[in-house]
């Protein structure tokens, strides 16, 4: 009796926000806006960086590879939150849910990698520019995002593995919008020191090691930038950075309010805000601050644009 009982649990509810349904249909409709828009302004990025000319530089290619990564995150995402609101909760199956925080920590953790490739271009760039065409060759940058995706979605599998291996006995409930990995590891039956001890090794480098190549890269650039003798000199290379550090800002204030703030005494309600800030927004406002901070871009919208509307001419 006891060995069926251990395996009962096949699925999970997922409560997502207990509101009132006039509530839910607002959010549904802005959550729904919100994916549409972001899907379409990261599908234009890659397509700007994919063919205008102006684009084809190391800089644009990771921003590209950044968008594919955003539209991962939202796909994987907020579909479901749009059912969950609209049916006010939503039942997953165990693989289900594993599989969506696979998706969701690969993702994640292959920004964290690229920003930090990114900030390594921008290294490149400004602190040794003669040398910036020989470096950054597009062979290298192909290399560069494919070892991004590789350790990212390898280094998730590893615990990944061990959680589909869990025996679920007990309550089924997630008072949360999505499949994380602290409340699976909540609900199991079993022994999960082993797959803490793997978050520990293998996650926690995910993140740490990423951003201390960001602070080191940043420091070079900074002391480099303040060598330049005119301000124009200071501010143009300023002006390159601005996007990026913005959008590293926003990631690793919303990652590491998620995972690595202590959440005891937190309320559960601004835990689900910040998700959402980091797994629907952050991919929404990303494509806004390439393309209003940065003129290539503009400028290739609106050549696009032009272009588009020569040809009903």
């Amino acid at each position: 009796m006891q060995e069926s009982n251990l395996t009962v649990v096949t699925e999970f509810l997922l409560l997502g926000f207990q509101i009132s349904k006039h509530f839910r249909i607002f959010l549904f409709c802005l959550f729904f806006v919100v994916y549409c828009f972001a899907s379409c302004g990261n599908l234009l990025i890659i397509a700007l960086v994919s063919t205008s000319k102006n684009l084809h530089t190391p800089m644009y290619f990771f921003i590209s590879q950044l968008s594919i990564s955003d539209i991962l995150v939202i796909t994987d995402i907020v579909p479901n939150l749009l059912h969950i609101l609209l049916n006010n909760g939503r039942t997953i199956t165990v693989i289900d849910c594993i599989t969506q925080f696979y998706f969701l920590g690969s993702s994640e953790g292959f920004q964290c990698f690229l920003l930090a490739v990114m900030s390594y271009d921008r290294y490149v760039a400004i602190c040794n520019p003669l040398r910036y065409s020989t470096i950054m060759t597009s062979g290298y940058c192909l290399i560069l995002s494919i070892a991004c995706w590789v350790f990212a979605f390898s280094s998730v599998l590893i615990f990944i593995i061990k959680t589909a291996k869990l025996v679920f006995c007990g309550p089924n409930t997630i008072d949360h919008l999505l499949c994380d990995i602290v409340p699976l590891l909540e609900l199991a039956c079993s022994d999960t020191f082993i797959i803490h001890l793997e978050i520990f090794i293998i996650g926690f480098p995910m993140v740490f090691i990423p951003t201390t190549a960001i602070i080191i890269s940043y420091t070079y650039i900074v002391v480099t930038v303040l060598r330049i003798p005119s301000s124009t000199g200071r501010q143009k290379a300023f002006s390159t950075c601005s996007s990026h550090l913005i959008v590293v800002s926003i990631f690793y204030w919303t990652i590491f309010s998620v995972y690595v703030v202590p959440t005891k005494g937190r309320p559960i309600t601004m835990s689900k805000i910040l998700t959402l800030l980091y797994t629907v927004f952050t991919p929404f406002i990303n494509p806004i601050i390439y393309s209003l901070r940065n003129k290539d871009i503009s400028k290739a919208i609106q050549d696009t644009m032009y272009k588009a509307s020569f040809r009903h001419l």
